[in-house]
Protein backbone atom coordinates (compact mmCIF):
# COMPACT_ATOMS: atom_id res chain seq x y z
CA UNK A 1 0.00 0.00 0.00
CA UNK A 2 0.75 3.44 -0.54
CA UNK A 3 0.66 4.77 3.28
CA UNK A 4 1.39 8.43 4.66
CA UNK A 5 2.79 9.09 8.03
CA UNK A 6 2.24 12.35 9.92
CA UNK A 7 5.47 13.20 12.42
CA UNK A 8 9.01 11.99 12.27
CA UNK A 9 9.84 11.81 15.90
CA UNK A 10 9.63 8.14 17.35
CA UNK A 11 6.47 6.28 16.94
CA UNK A 12 6.41 7.40 12.73
CA UNK A 13 9.67 6.25 12.04
CA UNK A 14 9.04 3.11 13.81
CA UNK A 15 6.20 2.11 11.96
CA UNK A 16 8.00 3.74 8.83
CA UNK A 17 10.68 1.32 9.11
CA UNK A 18 8.52 -1.67 9.76
CA UNK A 19 5.89 -0.94 7.16
CA UNK A 20 8.91 -0.70 4.68
CA UNK A 21 10.24 -3.88 5.28
CA UNK A 22 6.97 -5.54 4.46
CA UNK A 23 7.33 -4.17 0.97
CA UNK A 24 4.94 -0.85 1.32
CA UNK A 25 5.30 2.35 -0.39
CA UNK A 26 5.90 5.03 2.58
CA UNK A 27 5.89 8.61 3.13
CA UNK A 28 6.76 10.63 6.55
CA UNK A 29 5.83 14.43 6.41
CA UNK A 30 7.16 16.52 9.22
CA UNK A 31 6.40 19.91 10.03
CA UNK A 32 9.88 20.97 11.27
CA UNK A 33 12.20 21.64 8.69
CA UNK A 34 14.76 19.24 10.04
CA UNK A 35 14.81 16.09 11.82
CA UNK A 36 15.15 16.95 15.35
CA UNK A 37 18.00 16.55 17.73
CA UNK A 38 18.22 17.18 21.45
CA UNK A 39 15.40 16.38 23.71
CA UNK A 40 14.99 15.08 26.82
CA UNK A 41 16.24 11.50 27.58
CA UNK A 42 13.44 8.85 27.04
CA UNK A 43 13.58 5.09 28.26
CA UNK A 44 12.30 1.79 27.86
CA UNK A 45 11.74 -0.89 30.61
CA UNK A 46 11.38 -4.41 30.39
CA UNK A 47 11.56 -7.80 28.04
CA UNK A 48 8.45 -6.50 26.46
CA UNK A 49 10.32 -3.16 24.92
CA UNK A 50 13.43 -4.85 24.45
CA UNK A 51 12.03 -7.87 22.51
CA UNK A 52 10.10 -5.16 20.28
CA UNK A 53 13.73 -2.86 19.67
CA UNK A 54 15.35 -6.30 18.78
CA UNK A 55 12.70 -7.69 16.38
CA UNK A 56 13.24 -3.89 14.98
CA UNK A 57 16.62 -4.43 14.72
CA UNK A 58 17.88 -1.53 16.16
CA UNK A 59 18.20 -2.82 19.89
CA UNK A 60 22.09 -2.78 19.70
CA UNK A 61 22.15 0.66 17.86
CA UNK A 62 19.92 1.72 20.81
CA UNK A 63 22.31 0.34 23.31
CA UNK A 64 25.65 1.35 21.71
CA UNK A 65 24.13 5.29 22.46
CA UNK A 66 22.43 4.73 25.72
CA UNK A 67 23.21 7.25 27.75
CA UNK A 68 23.78 5.08 31.17
CA UNK A 69 20.82 6.89 33.64
CA UNK A 70 22.42 8.76 36.35
CA UNK A 71 21.09 9.13 39.71
CA UNK A 72 19.20 12.86 40.41
CA UNK A 73 19.59 13.99 44.16
CA UNK A 74 17.28 16.70 45.63
CA UNK A 75 18.57 19.69 47.28
CA UNK A 76 17.47 22.41 49.19
CA UNK A 77 17.70 25.92 48.90
CA UNK A 78 20.78 26.70 50.44
CA UNK A 79 22.11 23.14 47.86
CA UNK A 80 22.21 20.34 50.99
CA UNK A 81 21.46 16.73 49.46
CA UNK A 82 17.85 15.87 51.02
CA UNK A 83 17.72 12.55 48.93
CA UNK A 84 19.23 11.03 46.07
CA UNK A 85 16.86 10.05 43.06
CA UNK A 86 18.32 6.50 41.48
CA UNK A 87 19.18 6.47 37.60
CA UNK A 88 17.14 3.09 37.45
CA UNK A 89 14.10 4.77 38.68
CA UNK A 90 14.33 7.47 36.03
CA UNK A 91 16.05 5.82 33.21
CA UNK A 92 14.34 2.53 32.82
CA UNK A 93 16.01 -0.43 31.83
CA UNK A 94 17.96 1.36 28.95
CA UNK A 95 17.80 5.04 28.46
CA UNK A 96 18.57 7.01 25.01
CA UNK A 97 18.24 10.58 24.24
CA UNK A 98 15.62 11.16 22.25
CA UNK A 99 17.22 12.80 19.49
CA UNK A 100 20.03 10.14 19.24
CA UNK A 101 16.83 7.31 18.92
CA UNK A 102 15.47 9.80 16.28
CA UNK A 103 18.74 9.66 14.39
CA UNK A 104 19.04 5.90 14.37
CA UNK A 105 15.20 5.45 12.96
CA UNK A 106 15.93 8.38 10.65
CA UNK A 107 19.04 6.08 9.17
CA UNK A 108 17.30 3.21 9.10
CA UNK A 109 14.18 4.41 7.08
CA UNK A 110 15.29 7.26 5.04
CA UNK A 111 16.88 5.40 1.87
CA UNK A 112 13.40 3.14 2.02
CA UNK A 113 10.72 5.66 2.62
CA UNK A 114 10.09 9.25 1.97
CA UNK A 115 11.00 12.22 4.03
CA UNK A 116 9.32 15.54 3.40
CA UNK A 117 10.60 18.08 6.17
CA UNK A 118 9.34 21.45 6.44
CA UNK A 119 5.53 20.58 5.56
CA UNK A 120 2.18 19.64 7.42
CA UNK A 121 -1.52 18.24 6.27
CA UNK A 122 -4.07 20.83 5.84
CA UNK A 123 -6.96 18.31 4.73
CA UNK A 124 -7.99 14.57 4.61
CA UNK A 125 -11.03 13.46 2.29
CA UNK A 126 -11.65 9.97 3.25
CA UNK A 127 -12.95 8.69 -0.22
CA UNK A 128 -13.86 4.98 0.61
CA UNK A 129 -10.92 4.03 -1.76
CA UNK A 130 -8.19 6.07 -0.39
CA UNK A 131 -7.57 9.29 1.55
CA UNK A 132 -6.78 12.48 -0.41
CA UNK A 133 -4.71 14.36 1.19
CA UNK A 134 -3.59 18.62 0.71
CA UNK A 135 -0.56 19.82 2.26
CA UNK A 136 0.82 23.82 2.85
CA UNK A 137 3.51 23.43 0.20
CA UNK A 138 3.27 19.78 -1.49
CA UNK A 139 0.75 19.07 -4.37
CA UNK A 140 -2.15 17.01 -2.87
CA UNK A 141 -1.77 13.17 -2.80
CA UNK A 142 -3.88 10.24 -2.31
CA UNK A 143 -3.10 7.56 -0.25
CA UNK A 144 -4.19 4.52 0.73
CA UNK A 145 -3.75 4.96 4.58
CA UNK A 146 -2.79 7.61 6.99
CA UNK A 147 -1.01 7.98 10.05
CA UNK A 148 -1.31 10.44 12.54
CA UNK A 149 1.93 9.75 14.67
CA UNK A 150 1.94 13.72 14.90
CA UNK A 151 2.11 14.24 19.12
CA UNK A 152 -0.34 14.73 21.56
CA UNK A 153 -1.47 18.26 19.67
CA UNK A 154 -1.83 16.10 16.47
CA UNK A 155 -2.69 18.05 13.57
CA UNK A 156 -4.15 14.21 11.89
CA UNK A 157 -6.37 13.51 15.29
CA UNK A 158 -7.69 17.55 14.63
CA UNK A 159 -8.40 16.75 10.84
CA UNK A 160 -10.09 13.20 11.17
CA UNK A 161 -11.47 12.97 14.52
CA UNK A 162 -12.38 16.42 15.62
CA UNK A 163 -11.28 19.31 17.76
CA UNK A 164 -8.33 19.47 20.15
CA UNK A 165 -10.23 20.44 23.33
CA UNK A 166 -12.47 16.82 22.60
CA UNK A 167 -9.39 14.51 23.26
CA UNK A 168 -7.23 16.38 25.29
CA UNK A 169 -7.02 16.82 29.07
CA UNK A 170 -4.53 19.40 30.76
CA UNK A 171 -3.37 17.55 33.67
CA UNK A 172 -2.57 20.72 35.86
CA UNK A 173 1.07 21.76 34.87
CA UNK A 174 3.31 22.70 32.42
CA UNK A 175 7.39 21.82 31.88
CA UNK A 176 10.41 23.05 29.67
CA UNK A 177 13.32 21.96 28.52
CA UNK A 178 16.16 24.25 27.66
CA UNK A 179 19.85 24.10 27.01
CA UNK A 180 21.22 26.82 28.81
CA UNK A 181 25.06 27.62 27.88
CA UNK A 182 25.76 29.81 30.91
CA UNK A 183 24.91 27.09 32.63
CA UNK A 184 26.76 24.29 30.66
CA UNK A 185 28.86 21.73 32.96
CA UNK A 186 26.57 21.80 36.16
CA UNK A 187 27.77 18.26 36.81
CA UNK A 188 25.95 15.65 38.65
CA UNK A 189 22.10 15.97 38.65
CA UNK A 190 20.65 18.31 40.67
CA UNK A 191 16.45 18.84 41.65
CA UNK A 192 15.32 21.72 43.71
CA UNK A 193 11.41 22.23 44.47
CA UNK A 194 9.34 24.64 45.86
CA UNK A 195 5.87 24.18 46.53
CA UNK A 196 4.25 24.08 42.49
CA UNK A 197 7.88 24.62 40.79
CA UNK A 198 10.62 21.99 40.35
CA UNK A 199 14.02 23.11 38.17
CA UNK A 200 16.67 20.63 37.82
CA UNK A 201 19.98 21.20 36.03
CA UNK A 202 22.41 18.40 34.57
CA UNK A 203 20.16 15.69 35.26
CA UNK A 204 19.05 12.64 33.02
CA UNK A 205 16.35 13.71 31.16
CA UNK A 206 17.91 17.63 30.03
CA UNK A 207 20.85 20.13 30.91
CA UNK A 208 17.52 22.38 32.07
CA UNK A 209 14.59 20.91 33.26
CA UNK A 210 11.36 22.75 34.58
CA UNK A 211 8.00 21.57 36.01
CA UNK A 212 5.24 23.68 37.40
CA UNK A 213 1.71 23.69 38.79
CA UNK A 214 -0.53 25.93 36.22
CA UNK A 215 -3.79 26.14 34.63
CA UNK A 216 -3.98 25.91 30.82
CA UNK A 217 -1.59 28.60 28.97
CA UNK A 218 -2.44 30.25 26.19
CA UNK A 219 0.53 30.93 23.49
CA UNK A 220 1.78 30.01 20.00
CA UNK A 221 3.76 26.85 20.41
CA UNK A 222 5.82 27.90 17.63
CA UNK A 223 6.90 31.03 19.28
CA UNK A 224 10.19 30.40 21.97
CA UNK A 225 10.61 33.49 23.03
CA UNK A 226 6.75 33.94 24.38
CA UNK A 227 7.30 30.77 26.14
CA UNK A 228 10.45 31.48 27.25
CA UNK A 229 8.93 34.81 28.99
CA UNK A 230 5.94 32.24 30.48
CA UNK A 231 8.70 30.13 32.30
CA UNK A 232 10.52 32.90 33.61
CA UNK A 233 7.34 34.84 35.06
CA UNK A 234 6.23 31.53 36.51
CA UNK A 235 9.82 31.08 38.49
CA UNK A 236 9.82 34.71 39.82
CA UNK A 237 11.26 34.81 43.31
CA UNK A 238 12.27 31.27 43.40
CA UNK A 239 15.01 30.15 45.81
CA UNK A 240 18.10 28.34 45.05
CA UNK A 241 19.95 28.91 41.54
CA UNK A 242 16.83 29.96 40.36
CA UNK A 243 17.55 33.38 39.36
CA UNK A 244 21.01 32.64 37.44
CA UNK A 245 18.70 30.22 35.54
CA UNK A 246 15.90 33.06 35.12
CA UNK A 247 18.87 35.00 33.79
CA UNK A 248 20.29 32.30 31.15
CA UNK A 249 16.68 31.40 29.85
CA UNK A 250 16.90 34.38 27.18
CA UNK A 251 19.61 33.14 25.37
CA UNK A 252 18.82 29.19 25.61
CA UNK A 253 18.62 27.27 22.72
CA UNK A 254 16.23 24.56 22.04
CA UNK A 255 13.42 25.91 24.27
CA UNK A 256 10.59 23.99 24.62
CA UNK A 257 7.40 24.80 26.60
CA UNK A 258 4.17 21.95 26.87
CA UNK A 259 1.39 21.14 29.30
CA UNK A 260 0.87 18.04 31.13
CA UNK A 261 -1.34 16.26 29.38
CA UNK A 262 -3.83 13.10 28.48
CA UNK A 263 -4.94 12.09 25.56
CA UNK A 264 -8.42 10.32 25.39
CA UNK A 265 -8.98 7.94 22.49
CA UNK A 266 -11.60 5.38 22.69
CA UNK A 267 -11.17 4.26 19.05
CA UNK A 268 -7.69 4.60 17.33
CA UNK A 269 -8.91 4.46 13.90
CA UNK A 270 -11.18 6.18 11.55
CA UNK A 271 -11.77 4.74 8.16
CA UNK A 272 -8.29 4.66 6.67
CA UNK A 273 -6.72 7.36 8.76
CA UNK A 274 -5.42 6.03 12.13
CA UNK A 275 -3.62 6.99 15.34
CA UNK A 276 -0.10 6.22 16.95
CA UNK A 277 1.53 6.87 19.82
CA UNK A 278 1.03 10.00 21.59
CA UNK A 279 -1.81 11.27 19.18
CA UNK A 280 -3.74 8.37 20.32
CA UNK A 281 -2.56 7.93 23.97
CA UNK A 282 0.07 10.36 25.57
CA UNK A 283 0.55 11.77 28.88
CA UNK A 284 3.01 14.15 29.19
CA UNK A 285 6.50 12.93 30.69
CA UNK A 286 4.05 9.66 31.89
CA UNK A 287 7.40 7.42 31.60
CA UNK A 288 5.85 5.12 28.95
CA UNK A 289 6.03 6.92 26.12
CA UNK A 290 8.74 6.05 23.94
CA UNK A 291 7.38 2.57 24.92
CA UNK A 292 4.09 2.89 23.90
CA UNK A 293 5.60 4.49 20.40
CA UNK A 294 7.61 1.50 19.56
CA UNK A 295 5.08 -1.48 20.67
CA UNK A 296 2.37 0.49 19.11
CA UNK A 297 4.10 1.03 15.72
CA UNK A 298 5.36 -3.09 16.13
CA UNK A 299 1.99 -3.75 16.68
CA UNK A 300 -0.10 -2.06 13.66
CA UNK A 301 2.37 -2.96 11.50
CA UNK A 302 2.17 -6.19 12.29
CA UNK A 303 -1.33 -6.41 12.36
CA UNK A 304 -1.48 -4.58 8.13
CA UNK A 305 0.67 -7.84 7.64
CA UNK A 306 -2.17 -9.89 8.67
CA UNK A 307 -5.07 -8.42 7.81
CA UNK A 308 -6.31 -5.39 5.63
CA UNK A 309 -6.62 -2.18 7.08
CA UNK A 310 -9.81 -2.68 8.70
CA UNK A 311 -9.79 -5.81 10.63
CA UNK A 312 -5.85 -4.57 11.12
CA UNK A 313 -6.93 -1.22 12.81
CA UNK A 314 -9.71 -2.89 15.01
CA UNK A 315 -7.01 -5.62 16.18
CA UNK A 316 -4.15 -3.04 16.67
CA UNK A 317 -6.92 -0.80 18.81
CA UNK A 318 -7.97 -3.68 20.72
CA UNK A 319 -4.52 -4.59 21.73
CA UNK A 320 -3.02 -1.46 22.43
CA UNK A 321 -5.88 -0.09 24.40
CA UNK A 322 -5.19 -2.48 27.28
CA UNK A 323 -1.80 -1.85 27.13
CA UNK A 324 -1.51 1.62 26.81
CA UNK A 325 -4.24 2.22 30.21
CA UNK A 326 -1.10 3.18 32.20
CA UNK A 327 -1.51 6.02 29.96
CA UNK A 328 -4.44 7.04 32.20
CA UNK A 329 -2.76 6.60 35.62
CA UNK A 330 -2.52 9.79 36.82
CA UNK A 331 0.19 12.57 35.84
CA UNK A 332 3.88 13.14 36.69
CA UNK A 333 3.26 16.42 37.52
CA UNK A 334 2.03 16.13 41.43
CA UNK A 335 5.19 13.78 41.58
CA UNK A 336 7.88 16.43 39.96
CA UNK A 337 6.08 19.44 41.38
CA UNK A 338 4.31 18.83 44.60
CA UNK A 339 1.96 22.16 45.01
CA UNK A 340 2.87 21.81 48.86
CA UNK A 341 5.96 21.45 51.11
CA UNK A 342 4.16 18.62 52.87
CA UNK A 343 4.02 16.81 49.59
CA UNK A 344 7.52 17.80 48.75
CA UNK A 345 8.56 16.08 51.84
CA UNK A 346 6.29 12.93 51.74
CA UNK A 347 7.98 12.47 47.83
CA UNK A 348 11.21 12.85 48.98
CA UNK A 349 10.26 10.15 52.10
CA UNK A 350 9.40 7.51 49.40
CA UNK A 351 13.00 7.42 47.87
CA UNK A 352 14.55 7.18 51.73
CA UNK A 353 12.42 4.18 51.92
CA UNK A 354 13.96 0.92 49.77
CA UNK A 355 10.42 -1.03 50.63
CA UNK A 356 8.34 1.74 49.06
CA UNK A 357 10.75 2.56 45.92
CA UNK A 358 11.03 -1.62 45.47
CA UNK A 359 7.16 -1.42 45.25
CA UNK A 360 7.19 1.17 42.73
CA UNK A 361 9.66 0.04 40.44
CA UNK A 362 7.93 -3.26 40.72
CA UNK A 363 4.73 -1.37 39.72
CA UNK A 364 6.00 0.11 36.52
CA UNK A 365 7.91 -2.97 35.36
CA UNK A 366 4.04 -4.51 35.60
CA UNK A 367 2.93 -2.18 33.32
CA UNK A 368 5.66 -1.90 31.08
CA UNK A 369 4.82 -6.12 30.48
CA UNK A 370 1.42 -5.88 30.25
CA UNK A 371 0.70 -7.64 26.95
CA UNK A 372 0.72 -10.70 25.40
CA UNK A 373 3.54 -9.55 22.11
CA UNK A 374 2.31 -11.08 19.14
CA UNK A 375 4.85 -12.70 16.78
CA UNK A 376 4.58 -11.27 13.47
CA UNK A 377 7.06 -13.45 12.09
CA UNK A 378 4.88 -16.23 11.22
Amino acid sequence: MNILISGAGIAGPSLALRLAGDGHAVTVVEKAPCLRTGGQAVDFKGAVHRTVLERMGILDDVLARQTGGADQTVVDATGTPLVTIPGEFTGGDVEIRRGDLAAILYERTRNACEYVFGDSITSLTDTGSGVHVTFERSAPRTFDLVVGADGIHSNVRRLAFGPERDYVHHLGHHYALATLADLAGTGAGLMYNEPGRMVALGGPKAQSFFVFASGELTYDRYDAEQQKKLVIDAYRGGGWRVPEVLAAVPAATDFFLDSLSRVDVDDYAKGRVVLLGDAAYGNTLGGFGSGLAVVGAYVLAGELRRAGHDAAFRRYTELMRGYAKVAKKGSAGPFLAPRTKRGIRMRNWVFKRAVLFGAMMKMTDRFATDIELPDYST
